[in-house]
């Protein structure tokens, strides 16, 4: 996942990673938190661990993928990356806090992954300190994405995306068409996602350890509701 896909990454995501970071500190100001060492878990290129390290936190940034990784150092050299996956990632110490951003829990395709994740991250948090990650809800993966196909141009870039939604899985597909010249470079991409319920997040969030504070309308301070597209979790290290 995330391949050849990386080198065209940040051309194509249209997300406000500003409005992201302001997020971030606006919940530790709500819960009283001044984290110093903070880890992205699943950074991607590193967009937004770029932005919150000028922000003055110290950053680590795991991620699974060595070319998104390597999209991320030429960002900020000053950063510790780890190519590692979310399941199985190892750091020198504790954080301060941890933040996951855009779906990344959503590839966690079985329930035991996702206890696997937070168990790490209650195991790598400092007493009492939170972990902040989003989902795409069952709503959208089901419904919004679901079995539809979407066509896009922008950036000298055409590209189909098509989807199928059974159970609880989504299947993607998307074929990139890069401009070389007067000729388009084709790309192919398949990624997989799972629809988690909040239940099944709470669930396994409980046994591991944590303890959940705030279940968030998107990148908010509104309280998620049945039309919510994406889930915002605030979890807290239940402290020693």
């Amino acid at each position: 996942m995330y391949g050849g896909f990386a080198s065209i990454y940040d051309r194509l995501i249209d997300v406000d990673y500003k409005k992201i970071a302001d997020f971030y500190e606006k919940v530790f100001e709500k819960y009283g938190q001044k984290p110093h060492l903070m880890l992205d878990l699943g950074c991607g290129t590193g967009t937004l661990t770029h932005m919150l390290h000028k922000r003055g936190y110290d950053m680590i940034g795991v991620d699974a993928s060595e070319e998104m990784l390597m999209r991320a150092k030429e960002k900020d050299g000053d950063i510790l990356y780890l190519c590692q996956s979310m399941t199985d990632f190892e750091l020198y110490g504790t954080v301060g806090a941890a933040v996951s951003c855009l779906d990344c829990a959503n590839y966690l395709l079985e329930e035991d992954e996702l206890f696997k994740m937070l168990s790490l991250i209650n195991n790598y948090l400092d007493p009492k300190a939170l972990f902040i990650f989003d989902i795409s809800s069952f709503k959208k993966l089901s419904e919004t994405l679901g079995n539809n196909t979407f066509i896009f141009e922008e950036d000298n870039i055409f590209y189909t995306w098509e989807n199928s939604f059974e159970g609880n899985i989504l299947d993607m597909r998307l074929n990139f068409f890069e401009k070389d010249g007067n000729l388009y470079k084709r790309s192919e991409e398949e990624q997989t996602q799972r629809a988690y319920s909040i239940d099944e997040i709470l669930k396994n969030a409980e046994k591991a350890g944590l303890i959940c504070e705030d279940v968030f309308d998107g990148f908010s301070l509104n309280k998620a509701n049945d039309d919510s597209e994406r889930l915002v979790f605030v979890m807290r290290e239940c402290g020693k």
